[in-house]
């Protein structure tokens, strides 16, 4: 009798533990969730800000066509990613578009001098800063998940209700080869 009292009791405290793991699990997951949430509302401030940003180029760079294009093609493929792995993959695409169109605005000094164009550009930084630091903090929550799906003894039941390793929004290979290269300062 006493052996079955503590055969239920060990299994009372591995359910207790594999109810504690799987909603941490959970808990972790709607964290990522809401995390790339904010990113979100970022990327929307910035989707909507940049064909503002193009049309005051236009007017300058009629010439740079390829390079707006390529910014105003990278947008639509944004807005239109549904996954959070897809919108990851657009919005490095976006950021890169984006340093493509920086360079082509160096030719036109002009267009940086214009008020309408300079306070679209703060916007724009200004977004840039907070989508940074939202994707710090989806990659922070990203991390967590990750730990603790891996992490022993909740990678069991991570394993057991789908829990999986997720992407962290990070640079994409392109950027990260532009960030290699020792930036040129001139005069």
């Amino acid at each position: 009798m006493i052996a079955l009292w503590i055969l239920l009791g060990i299994l009372a405290i591995l359910f207790l533990v594999a109810m504690a793991k799987y909603n941490l699990l959970v808990k972790l997951r709607n964290n990522r969730e809401n995390a790339f949430a904010d990113i979100d509302v970022q990327l929307k401030q910035r989707h909507d800000l940049i064909p503002q940003l193009v049309a005051s180029v236009k007017g300058y760079a009629a010439h740079e066509k390829e390079t707006l294009e390529m910014v105003v093609s990278a947008r639509a493929g944004a807005m239109n990613a549904k996954t959070i792995d897809e919108k990851i993959v657009a919005e490095n695409a976006l950021t890169s578009a984006l340093n493509g169109l920086k360079v082509t605005l160096e030719a036109y000094p002009d267009l940086k001098a214009n008020t309408n164009f300079l306070q679209l550009q703060e916007e724009i930084s200004d977004i840039e800063n907070k989508l940074a630091a939202a994707r710090r903090y989806f990659n922070s929550a990203t991390k967590e998940l990750n730990t603790a799906v891996e992490m022993f003894p909740s990678n069991i039941i991570a394993g057991m209700f789908g829990f999986k390793r997720e992407m962290m929004f990070d640079l994409g290979d392109v950027e990260r080869k532009n960030l290699e290269q020792a930036p040129q300062i001139t005069f």
